[in-house]
């Protein structure tokens, strides 16, 4: 893309005047794993896969958004290595004009097997969801006993050649306190960024109360009693993560206090769920069918026009600290993480 192809390109703004540049579609909403803050134990109820957009579909969307503007997708699920095929999607998507950056949030149990194909596809970075070192802790959250497929994972992402790995690591109190400081030894030695992210009320057996949220302050006060950190200036700017360096120079971390210090005025993102819902906000309490206008004959004018028409009206925030805050009905599995 030239630079006055990238100066001419519509914006998508809302109304509360943020740029979106980055969608997170879902490509499933089922998973291997049956972590506690996101799916219920046993008798999830998964969607047909009838009702998932095809990949023709998906790559339609992302056609339609890249012209207004988006140039970053990142895939999610449920675990998005479970839907099959997955690297003809990635190659799909990558061929897409102003597409510049896909990423993918994973679990990282199937990671060993796909990550070469997956970086051959075009996919730029991974995201990788790790909450304990303990393999009982893991275990523990989990729900599966598998901790060193998820390592093995890692390991073949990295001898492949991703460059960037992040692990992203749910913060809940009497629970991640003697894991965080083992997943920074392990992120510094092996070349991955650690970010922490405060507990949310998205799981599906609504057990979530504040306060079994770990702080953000928190996390940074238990790794300053053996690490010196330097804020990063303006991190929120650019992602939803405060970032840190450490002052010896090797690698940062990032804090997300979705709870405790929303990044709601930063937001330059939108989600797509796997049926084509459009959600402007994690939280949101509405959606936009995006599918039934793919499926019902609607125009690419038509379908950017209720893409816009959703974004003028994003949510200012999620309002998890007021008391007129509302769960959202799917748990994060269904919505896409």
């Amino acid at each position: 893309m030239t630079a006055e192809t990238e100066i001419n390109r519509p914006q998508l703004v809302d109304g509360m005047g943020r740029t979106i540049v980055n969608l997170r579609i879902s490509v499933t909403d089922r998973c291997n794993f049956r972590c506690t803050y996101c799916m219920p134990a046993d008798n999830v109820e998964f969607m047909d896969r009838v009702k998932l957009l095809t990949f023709e579909e998906l790559t339609r969307i992302a056609t339609i958004v890249s012209k207004l503007g988006i140039n970053r997708l990142r895939l999610t699920g449920g675990e998005p290595l479970m839907r099959k095929d997955l690297p003809s999607l990635i190659r799909m998507l990558a061929a897409v004009e102003g597409i510049d950056d896909i990423a993918m949030t994973t679990n990282a149990f199937f990671l060993k097997e796909h990550a070469q194909s997956l970086k051959d596809a075009g996919l730029k970075r991974l995201n990788v969801s790790l909450d304990a070192l303990d393999s009982e802790k893991f275990k523990h959250v989990n729900r599966r006993d598998c901790l060193q497929q998820v390592l093995d994972g890692l390991q073949e992402a990295s001898r492949v050649g991703f460059k960037s790995i992040k692990i992203n690591a749910v913060a809940m109190r009497n629970f991640s306190e003697s894991e965080i400081l083992s997943l920074i030894d392990m992120g510094r030695s092996d070349g991955f960024e650690v970010r922490f992210i405060e507990f949310m009320p998205l799981d599906s057996d609504q057990a979530w109360e504040r306060d079994k949220v770990l702080f953000g302050h928190e996390i940074v006060d238990l790794i300053k009693e053996k690490h010196e950190l330097i804020p990063i200036d303006n991190s929120l700017d650019i992602g939803p993560a405060s970032e840190y360096r450490f002052a010896d120079g090797k690698g940062k971390i990032g804090i997300i206090t979705a709870v405790s210090n929303p990044f709601c005025d930063h937001c330059n993102r939108i989600r797509m769920t796997a049926d084509g819902k459009l959600r402007t906000c994690l939280f949101s309490t509405d959606e936009t069918d995006l599918k039934q206008l793919v499926r019902s004959g609607a125009s690419d004018e038509d379908i950017a026009e209720a893409l816009k028409q959703a974004v003028l009206i994003k949510e200012p925030g999620h309002k998890i600290n007021l008391e007129s805050f509302e769960r959202p009905t799917r748990a994060m599995h269904a919505i896409g993480g």
